[in-house]
């Protein structure tokens, strides 16, 4: 499946479940719930598309695996997160501010651009030391 066919919500859940697996060590609907601001039956909902498709395992205490896939996508959306929040943070731009607008772009971003800022802000980085 083409990772952009995803869709921004379904990549927001498999980030916000990375990041729990890596702060929690585990993974349950209520706790993606809290960390997104949504409804427990809207966490289900995404929970089984994402398992349908095979983004996702279940066990039956609940506890949710990302599988290859998945983590994969979650990987990436992350990344590019947090790499972006730090550019924009470069650029000045208020911590608050500059992680809420990498939530708004870091699934659209064409993989061109964001190489292009990747090599950009690393020419920075360089040029102050």
């Amino acid at each position: 499946m083409d990772k952009r066919s995803l869709g921004k919500s379904s990549e927001d859940y498999l980030e916000a479940m990375l990041m729990l697996k890596e702060e929690k060590g585990y993974i349950r609907s209520v706790d993606i719930a809290d960390q997104l601001g949504v409804s427990k039956p809207s966490v289900s909902i995404a929970v089984k598309k994402l398992k349908e498709s095979g983004y996702l395992d279940m066990d039956r205490s609940g506890f949710i695996t990302l599988s290859e896939p998945g983590r994969e996508i979650a990987e990436r959306i992350y990344i590019r997160h947090k790499t972006l929040t730090s550019f924009f943070q470069m650029l000045g731009v208020d911590p608050e501010i500059a992680q809420e607008d990498a939530c708004l772009v870091e699934h659209d971003l064409s993989e061109e651009t964001f190489n292009a800022l990747l090599k950009h802000a690393s020419e920075i980085v360089d040029q102050k030391k």
